[in-house]
């Protein structure tokens, strides 16, 4: 082996080690909602060195990268037989995406790529790209993978080599590791992305929320986050759809909003984490918000806190497409940690903690957009007016305390 290679190749082994093995802390104080943490969990530098690299010295003597990895982001998340996984949109240095699981053994660091990607079967009609992945262990047995396939435009006119057709792929799977592919999803939209499985039956049927687009890139008159029914998944047709939360103008939701992952069940209704997109002179920028929807109802938004629940802070706003938050994975652990995985600016993987009680508190308690300057105004006031009496209630006890000390 020469010296050249057996260098770099000690060099790259020895940062590989040090980056999966790497802790990772709580950021200090936090907003009381969730915490972030440190580091990304996933990187482009997490893939397998044997991924990127052909490590045969007389094939490869100056070691370069032969499949360089760009990107590892918006990523599904499930726990299983005890460990955190993450499916995770791996894009290479050619703009394609596939899936990749990578496991941890406490959902926030020391995540570790399986040795091989998914290979995702294709339906007759090959996909041009696939990617974020939601995952749901439905009741009936099954682990779904619903993502987005991505195919160019027929129709495009002649030249026109951006123009694409998206539509919910679907798959479904019982260890992650080999994997059934079903027709894709059939609605009356032209175009589909961020369609999500219900975990449970609805009346027999299988439940799902859509986003209904006009186009691949715009909404237009796609009205917001959609739900509807079908009869099965080996040939899942929505005949309608029904908007459960829709845009609205100068909101962090106006341009569209879709589904992140799966809702989770709660005494108090099922709890979604939502990403909302507005325009901005820098361009698109995406936020999460939460909601809640009624038990029953799941078409009957109960709860929803005005604006946005997270949004990329620092570094996390800069990569590939900056200013993006983007989440299609939580894990709700035993004891009621909530694990929020979060892409960062179409880059990398991040991980926020809290508890269900947190969520809960804070989308029940946070108080409504009332759309207006003047409704944000009269709510600050409130809260002012709040603290104030409090304050003043509390220094009042303080001063008879001292007093009652002095007799």
């Amino acid at each position: 082996m020469n010296s050249v290679f057996q260098k770099r190749l000690a060099q790259l082994e020895a940062a590989y080690v040090e980056l999966i093995g790497r802790a990772n802390a709580k950021r200090p104080l936090g907003n009381g909602i969730f915490d972030r943490y440190t580091y990304p969990v996933l990187t482009a530098g997490h893939a397998p060195l044997f991924w990127r690299y052909d490590l045969n010295p007389a094939t490869n003597p100056y070691l370069m990268e032969r499949f360089g990895i760009n990107a590892a982001f918006n990523a599904g998340a499930i726990r299983l037989n005890g460990r955190y996984l993450l499916v995770a949109r791996v894009e290479g240095m050619d703009r394609k995406s596939f899936f990749a699981v990578a496991e941890s053994p406490n959902g926030i660091d020391n995540f570790t790529f399986w040795d091989r990607p998914i290979t995702m079967p294709e339906t007759d009609v090959p996909d041009g790209n696939v990617y974020d992945m939601r995952m749901v262990q439905h009741e009936d047995g099954w682990i779904y993978g619903l993502f987005c396939t991505e195919r160019k435009d027929p129709n495009a006119r002649p030249g026109d080599e951006s123009s694409a057709l998206a539509q919910c792929g679907m798959a479904r799977t019982r260890d992650l590791r080999t994997w059934e592919r079903l027709p894709d999803l059939k609605t009356p939209s032209p175009q589909q992305r961020n369609v999500v499985l219900h975990p449970e039956f609805v009346d027999g049927k299988y439940a799902f929320y859509t986003r209904p687009q006009d186009g691949f890139i715009e909404a237009g008159t796609g009205g917001g986050i959609g739900f509807g029914y079908a009869d099965s998944m080996e040939n899942a047709v929505i005949k309608k759809e029904f908007i459960v939360d829709e845009k609205h103008y100068h909101t962090v939701y106006e341009v569209k909003n879709g589904q992140g992952p799966t809702p989770i069940k709660t005494e108090k209704g099922w709890l979604h984490l939502a990403h909302g997109v507005r325009n901005t002179a820098a361009g698109l920028r995406y936020v999460l918000y939460l909601f809640l929807t009624d038990l029953t109802d799941l078409t009957k938004v109960t709860h929803k806190p005005a604006g946005y629940f997270l949004a990329p802070e620092g570094e996390e706003r800069v990569g590939d497409v900056s200013n993006v938050a983007f989440a299609n994975g939580w894990i709700l652990d035993d004891d009621g940690t909530v694990f929020i995985y979060y892409a960062s600016s179409d880059t990398r993987m991040h991980v926020a903690t809290s508890t269900l009680d947190q969520l809960l508190d804070y989308v029940i308690n946070t108080p409504p957009d009332g759309f207006r300057s003047a409704t944000s105004v009269d709510r600050l006031n409130v809260l002012i007016d709040r603290n104030k009496a409090y304050q003043h209630r509390e220094s009042a006890e303080v001063g008879y305390a001292l007093t009652d000390a002095v007799k």
